[in-house]
C-alpha cells in the first residue's frame, strides 16, 4: 500500500518543516505503508483518481490553501491531524467548510499508532471500493418470491460501493441455451465428470443439460460483461428441465462472483468478500442451529469446485433435478459475514471453526457444521436475512475494519 499525504503549511512555516516537525507520524506511518509520499497540492493533483490520498493538515492557518485546491481534492477528503502547530483546529474548520459544500470528510487523529492504524483501515475500503468501481451485477430473471428481505436500494449500491445493477430477461439465457448442441459441451462434460470424486443422481444426459446452461450463461455473462449474476434458479428450472448449480459453481471458479435465487445482499457479500481478500465463497443457508453449543450447519446445493477438497455429483435437493454439487471444505478456520440491509450499510462477521463435512438426506447437497466465535443466538433474534457467506480462512477482523471504515453498522 502506498500512502500519498497532501501536504499544507502555513506561510509562517518552511515546507521543508514538514518531514522534522511530525517525524513520530511519519515514521510510525511508514511501518504500515510501502511508501509514504508527501506532496504538494499541484503534485497530488496529477495522480490518477484511484490513487489513495489524504491531506496532511501539518499546521494551521492553512485554510484558505485548502479552499483553494478545493476542485483538486480527493472526496471523501481525509485530513490528518496530529495536534501539533495548530493542525487539530485547522482540521476542524476545513472538515466543516468540506461538508458543507457536499464533500464527505474525516479527520484522522490520535496518537501516532491511532492515526496509522485509521489510514491503514481507509486505505483498504478505498481499495476495495475501487475493485468495485462500475461493477455490474447481472439480474437475471426476478428474485425468488420467498426472498422478502433481501433486495437493495440501486443508487444506494452505486453510492456508497459503486456497483451498478443490470436487469436481464430469463429469454435471453434460453435464447443461447437453445442452440447449444450437445456436441459443444461434449469435453467439458467429460472433463467434470472425471475430476468428480462420483456422481450418484444424474446421467451423461442430466450432466449435457446443465453443462449447456452453464455455457449459455457465461455467454450472456461475457457479453453483458458482468462482474456477477444473480439467478432466478426456479423459473429456470420451469423451462430448461435443469437447474442452474453447476453453471454457478463453474462461474465463481472463474472470478464472477455467482449467487442463487436472486438474492442481491448475498451476492453483493461475495463481492466484497473477493475485492477484500481475493477468495470465492460459499453462499449457504443456516440449516441448523444450536445456541447452547454455538454450532450452526449451513448448507446449498451449489459452491465453486476450487473450494472443495473434493466433490460428488447430485441433483438438486428441492426439485430432484439437474445437477448439484456435494463439496467437501477443509476443516479449519472459516468466515461467515453478511452485508445487508437495504442500502447495504449493516453487517455481521464472525470467525469460526469447520468442524466436519455432513452428509443428511434432508438438506441441501454440500453441508457443513461450524463453531461460531459469536453468539449463534444472531440468527434467531437479529438476523440480516437467511443466507450468510463463508469463506475459508479467518478474515474477520479484517473484514470488520473494512465495514466499520465504510460506516456500515455491525449486527451481533
Amino acid at each position: 500500500m502506498i500512502l500519498n499525504l497532501i501536504a499544507f503549511t502555513s506561510v509562517l512555516h518552511d515546507s521543508s518543516m514538514v518531514r522534522s516537525s511530525h517525524e513520530a507520524l511519519i515514521t510510525e506511518l511508514e511501518k504500515h505503508f510501502e511508501k509514504v509520499n508527501i506532496l504538494s497540492a499541484e503534485e497530488a493533483a496529477a495522480l490518477p483518481d484511484d490513487t489513495f490520498r489524504a491531506l496532511f493538515i501539518a499546521t494551521g492557518g492553512v485554510e484558505c490553501q485548502v479552499k483553494e485546491a478545493f476542485s483538486t481534492l480527493p472526496d471523501p477528503a481525509l485530513l490528518v491531524a496530529d495536534g501539533t502547530h495548530n493542525s487539530l483546529a485547522a482540521s476542524l474548520e476545513i472538515a466543516s467548510f468540506l461538508r458543507a459544500r457536499g464533500m464527505a470528510s474525516e479527520v484522522v487523529h490520535g496518537t501516532v499508532a491511532q492515526i496509522a492504524e485509521r489510514l491503514v483501515q481507509l486505505s483498504r475500503l478505498h481499495d476495495v471500493r475501487a475493485k468495485l468501481a462500475g461493477k455490474r451485477i447481472g439480474v437475471i430473471g426476478t428474485p425468488s418470491d420467498w426472498l422478502i428481505s433481501s433486495g437493495i436500494d440501486p443508487e444506494a449500491a452505486k453510492e456508497r460501493w459503486g456497483v451498478e445493477l443490470v436487469h436481464l430477461p430469463l429469454e435471453r439465457v434460453y435464447e443461447y441455451f437453445d442452440h447449444i448442441s450437445d456436441d459443444e459441451v461434449a469435453d467439458a462434460c467429460a472433463a467434470l465428470s472425471s475430476r468428480a470424486k462420483g456422481c450418484v443422481e444424474p446421467d451423461a444426459a442430466d450432466i449435457t443439460k446443465a453443462m449447456r446452461l452453464a455455457v449459455a450463461i457465461k455467454r450472456l455473462v461475457a457479453e453483458e460483461n458482468l462482474a456477477a449474476i444473480t439467478l432466478a434458479c426456479f423459473r429456470l428450472l420451469e423451462r430448461t428441465a435443469t437447474t442452474g448449480c453447476l453453471a454457478l459453481s463453474l462461474l465463481n471458479d472463474e472470478g464472477i462472483m455467482a449467487g442463487c435465487e436472486g438474492d442481491l445482499q448475498t451476492l453483493f457479500t461475495m463481492m466484497l468478500v473477493q475485492a477484500a481478500t481475493g477468495k470465492a465463497s460459499f453462499m449457504a443457508n443456516p440449516s441448523k442451529i444450536d445456541t447452547y453449543s454455538n454450532e450452526v450447519v449451513m448448507a446449498h446445493c451449489t459452491i465453486g469446485l476450487d473450494q472443495t477438497q473434493s466433490f460428488i455429483l447430485r441433483n438438486h435437493f428441492e426439485s430432484l433435478s439437474g445437477v448439484a454439487i456435494q463439496g467437501a471444505l477443509p476443516q479449519g478456520k472459516v468466515t461467515v459475514v453478511k452485508v445487508g440491509g437495504n442500502d447495504l450499510d449493516r453487517y455481521f462477521v464472525t470467525s469460526a471453526y469447520l468442524q466436519e463435512n455432513l452428509n443428511h438426506h434432508n438438506m441441501c447437497r454440500t453441508q457443513v457444521r461450524l463453531h461460531f466465535n459469536q453468539p449463534a443466538s444472531y440468527f434467531l433474534r437479529h438476523s440480516l436475512g437467511n443466507h450468510h457467506v463463508l469463506l475459508i480462512g479467518d478474515y474477520a477482523e479484517l473484514l470488520n475494519d473494512l465495514l466499520t471504515a465504510a460506516g456500515c453498522t455491525r449486527v451481533k
